[in-house]
């Protein structure tokens, strides 16, 4: 957004530190150090979980099944497929039967990010995605895993091109096949996205239809452990398109289940009703109400299982169950088992179904009670997950102990080497004597134990990464607090610099950074570490250099009133609470703005600038409405985008006519120009929200034309200040402009407006700290009247630094804080809703989106 000129004033303040150091070398060595902060919160908590090097593991027994069909209907929530319809009759009449006759049925629990690529990599490799894979755009692997595919004799696929190919890609050998209709088929603003599932269908009948012509492939499907995977990428589609209470997602609920009816038949009789077929049907994610996913909402995270065929139980009756929702009643299932698990946990189960050894990097606890098949079969299968798991707890137990030093590593202690071979003997003993339940029971609390040993593991280094990136942090922000006070206050003395004492903290420091640089070494720590580890040794040496000023800052305190030093810290860290809280609770925000509407009141600024303060107020308050608003992208409201667009064209004419009666100084010909072209921009930009809004209605697709406009506009948003009026208001009210064009394409509500209000209050605001700094005796309003940006500024003119800039400074944080979570938060990336972006596109890309979202935030 627009930042006032008073903080530019205070930036290049703070631009200003030693003399000795140097401006360009402060800010260099400040950009290096957050990026390091950056790219730290990657390798502590967004780490690969996979480890390689495990045995494969298999059931020894025969299984039940010689092939799975697996059925993914990409965003189908569970309540969509269980609910019964208005009229009492189910949204999938098939597949209620089947889980009322022929099968069992539960639901999957997912887990953030409920995304597609996450989704399918838990359901087929049995293990959750660490979060840089959104870096390969959910496509390709950035770390290799093995899936039930991989371990199957052959897999034949069909669907998105976004999903099949990254588990045909990391594949050994050549058996897994694919077949994907194009990527511009994916189009939000399709006629309908249903034919995206026929499609599928289609295909998948005619592929068997070909095999009896054809030896070969008859062969290979008459062999065992073969995988069908469908995936039905049309429901979430629709529901991205018209939401998940859209006739449109309904129908297509329909006419997936009737696919699946007619799959499952043909099958059945093609392999002659031999009862060696297993069927899945789940999903990769749910959906919430404004067809977004991402995130945790239950909409999102609880999605159908129906599992039925060769292996699997039949309905169990029971008169009552326990669970903390209420859905049984709801979707009228009470009287039929419903079997919950982990989305992980669907790959340990198709691999005990078909015979195939578990992925290796699975942590799936195989259902048991899923399994139609006798006590000695779940014990083998109960037995091989836990060893699968165990392999990957060795092997993760392993690496951490060659890199750490020997008195520095704590194991895990409920799992040591020889608990994990008590388990193991203990669980082969009890299947040997034939008490499987006991042998079970084990097993299961031997996976518990290594997945919390993994977990152990996977995090082991976080402690001390993380307070090391927090020792530079505090290290950090300390130094550029002492520059700032020793720069520009009058609160120390100049001090002469002793070099032998500088010479010794120096090497002193250097000395403490050798010892930490030693130790990472012969731990054969990754580099990053060592980027990490060190850093807060130069951050602490310029600290302590600053000694004499920490010193001069402390008697000036203890020189004052204790008990107003002490409310005076006590004010600044509840406003620190106040910002945390408001990463959390929107609605601090609010409670924010409306005591900064207050603020002239209390400060006497009223009576000073009556007008300024009025308007302040104002802006206050409409600008406090906003975080109580839903969360942007639940409630479209078109109409009220082009209100905005025409609102923003009405505030130009009236700044342009004033613009007109000012001095000739203040503007030419060509600052007219660029105003004119900006507000032609608008215009476009209202427009094309308005026809792209009925185009899509009506199912005709985003119109070419509208698509270019929006484009150009997107590129001269960023080009058009540039050749603005280079006075500072004049600049500040173009930048609004171009943002605001770019801005009305993405948005779907009321979030059109916030802008607007924002950047009103901002102009307001620069005015007000003007009549703030009139105490000082220092107006600005000349300066400010004729600030021109092609002219040098000598910051050594600037003022001394007062105790009212504390607060001026907790307002800058304060805004932009709302600037970023005033109409949602930065989760709504991660829920992401592609209606943001369809004047652009709408044909799935989530490079482009996630990237067009990201500048929606960033404006």
């Amino acid at each position: 957004m627009i930042l006032p000129f008073l903080e530019m004033e205070c930036w290049t303040l703070l631009c200003q530190p030693a003399v000795a150091m140097g401006i360009s070398v402060f800010i260099l060595a400040g950009l290096l150090v957050h990026c390091v902060f950056l790219v730290s919160i990657f390798d502590i908590y967004f780490s690969s979980p996979l480890v390689h090097g495990m045995t494969p593991q298999q059931t020894p027994l025969p299984p039940p099944a010689k092939r799975l069909v697996l059925f993914v209907a990409d965003g189908l929530r569970a309540d969509s497929l269980y609910k019964l319809n208005s009229n009492s009759t189910p949204p999938a009449p098939y597949l209620r039967s089947i889980l009322e006759n022929n099968g069992s049925w539960g639901i999957s629990h997912t887990r953030v990010p409920t995304e597609s690529r996450p989704g399918h990599v838990a359901l087929i490799a049995g293990f959750y995605e660490d979060v840089s894979a959104v870096a390969k755009g959910w496509k390709e692997n950035p770390v290799e895993f093995d899936s039930v595919f991989n371990e199957s004799k052959y897999t034949w696929s069909w669907g998105s091109p976004d999903i099949l190919p990254m588990f045909a890609k990391g594949a050994t050998g050549d058996h897994v096949y694919t077949f994907c209709y194009t990527a511009e088929s994916e189009d939000f603003g399709a006629q309908d996205a249903a034919e995206l599932d026929m499609w599928v269908f289609d295909h998948v009948k005619s592929f068997f239809n070909s095999s009896r012509s054809n030896q070969t492939l008859f062969s290979a499907l008459n062999e065992e452990k073969v995988v069908l995977f469908l995936h039905l990428l049309g429901i979430d589609t629709n529901g991205h398109a018209h939401r998940p209470n859209s006739r449109e997602y309904k129908e297509n609920i329909k006419k997936v289940d009737e696919g699946i009816k007619e799959i499952a038949l043909m099958i059945d009789n093609f392999y002659g009703n031999d009862g060696k077929t297993a069927f899945i049907l789940t999903s990769d994610h749910g959906m919430t109400d404004w067809g977004t996913h991402g995130a945790g909402h239950p909409s999102e995270t609880l999605t159908p299982l129906i599992v039925w065929g060769a292996g699997v139980n039949y309905p169990q009756r029971v008169s009552s169950q326990k669970f903390e929702d209420n859905l049984l009643k709801e979707w009228k299932l009470e009287n039929l088992k419903r079997l919950d698990v982990n989305q992980a946990d669907v790959a340990p189960l198709m691999a005990s179904l078909i015979g195939v050894p578990f992925p290796l990097n699975s942590v799936g606890t195989l259902p048991l009670e899923y399994l139609n098949n006798s006590a000695h079969f779940k014990a083998e299968s109960m037995f091989t997950n836990a060893v699968q798991i165990v392999e990957q707890f060795k092997v993760k137990m392993s690496q951490k102990r060659e890199t750490t030093l020997s008195f520095l590593f704590t194991p895990f202690k409920p799992l040591s080497d020889s608990e994990q071979i008590n388990y193991l003997k203990k669980a082969r003993l009890y299947i040997q004597q034939q008490k499987y339940d006991e042998a079970i029971s084990l097993c299961k609390t031997l996976i518990n134990l290594a997945l919390e040993g993994l977990s152990y593991y996977h995090t082991y280094d976080r402690l001390f990464l993380g307070l090391s990136i927090a020792t530079s942090f505090v290290g950090w922000t300390t130094y550029v607090i002492l520059v700032i006070i020793k720069t520009h206050t009058n609160l120390t003395k100049a001090v002469q610099t002793n070099n032998k004492e500088s010479t010794v903290l120096f090497y002193g420091f250097a000395f403490v950074g050798m010892i930490i640089a030693f130790f990472l070494l012969i731990q054969t720590c990754p580099w990053t570490y060592y980027i990490y580890c060190l850093l807060p040794v130069p951050v602490w040496y310029a600290v302590v250099k600053e000694l004499p000023v920490i010193q001069d800052l402390a008697a000036n305190l203890l020189s004052h009133n204790m008990v107003q030093s002490v409310g005076f810290i006590f004010i600044c860290i509840l406003g620190i609470e106040i910002l945390v809280f408001s990463f959390f609770y929107r609605s601090t925000l609010t409670l924010g703005l409306l005591v900064f509407a207050g603020w002239p009141v209390i400060t006497q600024l009223w009576a000073q600038a009556k007008t300024n303060a009025s308007i302040w107020t104002l802006l206050c308050v409409l600008l406090a409405i906003f975080p109580l608003m839903p969360v942007v992208g639940r409630e479209p409201n078109i109409p009220l985008v082009i209100a905005t667009g025409l609102l923003t064209l009405l505030i130009s004419c009236f700044s342009l006519a004033s613009l007109c009666k000012t001095k000739n100084k203040y503007r030419n010909k060509e600052d007219l120009k660029v105003y004119f072209y900006q507000m032609l921009s608008i215009a476009l930009s209202t427009y094309v929200v308005s026809s792209t809004h009925d185009s899509l209605k009506n199912k005709q697709g985003l119109p070419l034309l509208n698509q270019i406009i929006s484009w150009m506009t997107l590129v001269s948003s960023s080009v058009l200040p540039l050749l603005s009026s280079t006075f500072l208001i004049q600049r500040l009210f173009s930048i609004l402009l171009s943002l605001m064009s770019t801005y009305l394409l993405l948005s779907t509500g009321y979030e059109a407006l916030f802008p607007l209000v924002l950047s009103g209050l901002m102009f307001v605001w620069i005015n007000m700290e003007q009549e703030a700094l009139q105490r000082y005796g220092l107006s600005l309003k000349p300066k400010l009247a004729v600030f021109n940006f092609t002219y040098t500024t000598d910051i050594t003119q600037f003022r001394q630094l007062h105790l009212d800039d504390v607060r001026r400074s907790f307002f800058f944080v304060f805004f932009i804080v709302t600037a970023f979570f005033g109409t949602g938060n930065i989760a709504s990336v991660n829920s992401f809703d592609p209606a943001s972006v369809y004047c652009f596109l709408t044909v799935f890309s989530p490079f482009m989106m996630g990237s067009l979202l990201l500048l929606k935030l960033v404006f």
